[in-house]
């Protein structure tokens, strides 16, 4: 762990960015970091994690974006953050989420694209990370909550197969979907991270020679067109892995692919507008235009639709299961787009959406820009259960890329 002093340094530095950064929503007070600093031991000891704002702390308040819950203080925490403290990290703060990690954009900026928006739903642990003000940071993802803010703002972040980490005590939105999700600098750390986390369930990543892997790159995809910059990184990332001595093959994605991202609003919508069902009710004036209208009209999904998905999305989940003959990995966009300009949106979750519903591990490496310079992630795609494969092709990836 960090000396007192250099803790202390740390703090004021992140005390000092988060004026302008607005990654944080609190911090933790030097006695008390030291004070704790000096007790933690285990795989984690010696990092800083920041913990999205939907994961309640017994020690900082936790409002779930929403001034609904300004001030709020629980008095228990969630199961992620307990783990990680046993990991011995220090939990040094909370990070900023959008208001109940909907779309609502959140006012934290992007330090590695001056000038747009961070993503979200995860918006200030991205941020926090991408800055360099903590080492890890706890995200989620029901759509591309975690895959995408990494993208935008140049780091690795990963999902992991659906019900690896739980979820207990992290503000639910779709009991279905919702998914915890991690932050680092890079897939080697990230990597890391997810075996602490999951208490080395998530095994260490086999060595394996690149000509052992094959890579699948979908030639469409069921949920839109590829995008100038991201074509100029999945070129990139072809070509390096090439040179690396991977096999590189162009594949098409089953109709799985498609069912799941049909499937995940219809899910999401009749979930969110349940779990959401107290906000709605006694504090419906307070939810912004935006989630207020989702959630109203979410009300009008029926049960029976909501059965019909449900029912497409385990079909899915099975047929998934048998993967793609003789490809180990996917390789797509982490997100539609670079970073959009400005903070009216949080960008779009396309990329995604599918991958959550069907509870793959996802994994968003960095390295690669579009066509105006700023981040644009890869993202890279195991079958369920495959979270280790996921993050030894991340390294070999991130590798290739020259991280």
């Amino acid at each position: 762990m960090a000396r007192p002093d250099t803790l202390a340094q740390t703090l004021a530095m992140i005390r000092t960015a988060n004026v302008s950064l607005k990654a944080f929503t609190a911090v933790r007070d030097e006695l008390s970091a030291t004070s704790m600093a000096r007790q933690l031991s285990g795989p984690l000891a010696g990092k800083l994690v920041a913990v999205k704002d939907i994961f309640d702390t017994a020690d900082f308040p936790t409002a779930y974006g929403s001034p609904i819950y300004s001030g709020h203080q629980p008095s228990t925490e969630a199961a992620m953050v307990g783990i990680v403290r046993q990991a011995g990290a220090l939990v040094i703060g909370k990070a900023v989420t959008t208001e109940f990690a909907y779309l609502q954009p959140a006012p934290t900026l992007n330090p590695a694209a001056p000038g747009c928006t961070p993503g979200g739903s995860s918006s200030g642990s991205a941020a926090a990370v991408a800055a360099g003000l903590v080492q890890l940071a706890l995200g989620s993802q029901t759509g591309g909550s975690t895959v995408r803010p990494a993208s935008y703002c140049g780091i690795a972040g990963f999902k992991p197969s659906f019900g690896v980490l739980p979820t207990a005590g992290m503000k639910c939105f779709s009991w279905s979907l919702d998914t915890v999700g991690l932050f680092a600098r890079t897939v080697t750390e990230v990597s890391e991270f997810a075996r602490a986390a999951s208490g080395q369930r998530i095994m260490a990543p086999a060595a394996r020679e690149p000509g052992e892997w094959t890579v699948g790159v979908p030639e469409s995809y069921p949920w839109g067109e590829v995008s100038a910059s991201a074509r100029q990184a999945m070129a990139r990332a072809v070509q390096a892995l090439g040179d690396a001595g991977a096999r590189v093959v162009p594949c098409t994605l089953p109709t799985w692919a498609g069912d799941a991202f049909g499937a995940h609003d219809t899910v999401q919508g009749w979930e969110a507008a349940r779990a959401m069902a107290l906000e709605m009710d006694t504090g419906l004036d307070r939810l912004s235009p935006l989630l207020r209208q989702f959630l109203l009209a979410c009300r009008h999904i029926t049960d029976d639709s909501y059965a019909l998905a449900q029912a497409v999305a385990r079909q899915a989940r099975l047929d998934c299961r048998d993967w793609l003959p003789g490809i180990d990995v996917l390789l797509t966009p982490s997100a539609p787009d670079e970073p959009p300009l400005g903070y009216a949106s949080t960008g779009a979750s396309t990329f995604n959406r599918a991958w959550t519903l069907l509870g793959t591990p996802c994994l968003g490496v960095p390295g690669a820009v579009g066509i105006n310079n700023r981040p644009m992630g890869l993202q890279l795609v195991a079958p369920p259960g495959g979270d280790s494969d996921c993050l030894a092709a991340g390294l070999l990836l991130e590798r290739a890329l020259g991280g």
